[in-house]
């Protein structure tokens, strides 16, 4: 199993809105996400300029998606733009 990234809570938040988790209650520090499929899934996201990584892993949990999906998405490279 390969280690998790260091990421950011907006990054993280991002990256579920892109998967069709939709903002839906902030209290404190900490963000609430939700999905409705089949199964409705519910993430709590602390707003940390640093997530740890078991709470990372829980937020992965917590989403229903796959740790592979999590990892290709971080772990995918940007292509760099030309220099002029």
């Amino acid at each position: 199993m390969s280690k998790l990234p260091v990421l950011s809570a907006r990054e993280v938040i991002l990256f579920l809105t892109r998967k069709g988790f939709k903002i839906v209650g902030r209290k404190g520090s900490h963000i609430r996400l939700k999905k409705k499929n089949k199964v409705t899934a519910v993430v709590i996201v602390p707003y940390y300029n640093e997530i740890p990584p078991g709470t990372l892993s829980s937020i992965i949990r917590q989403s229903k998606l796959s740790r592979n999906e999590f990892m290709e998405y971080f772990t995918k490279k940007t292509p760099k733009r030309p220099e002029k």
